[in-house]
């Protein structure tokens, strides 16, 4: 599976500009080489629509953000999750 299965709400690129990350309604985050437009990862963990994704400023981490009242951090290098913060009463946008 290369591409998101709906809509992509949000779209930005990495600090360094080698990378893409987008969010969909799919509920993943999607890592992207912006060099080839191939997928690097594909980060599940969601369980409603993403709807903001951000890098760090010096491009270590991605923050994710969406209807399940979520913010998810995730490491850009691997894609793994390093944590999610929870509490929101409503969807979160960056």
């Amino acid at each position: 599976m290369s591409g998101h299965l709906d809509y992509v709400t949000c779209v930005v690129y990495s600090p360094d500009g080698h990378k893409i990350v987008s969010g969909s309604w799919d509920n993943t985050v999607r890592l992207w080489d912006a060099q080839t437009g191939t997928l690097a990862s594909s980060l599940n963990g969601h369980t409603g629509y993403v709807t903001s994704v951000a890098y760090s400023p010096r491009g270590h981490q991605i923050a994710s953000g969406g209807h399940d009242d979520t913010v998810r951090l995730w490491d850009a290098q691997t894609g793994a999750l390093a944590f999610s913060l929870s509490g929101h009463t409503n969807l979160v946008r960056l």
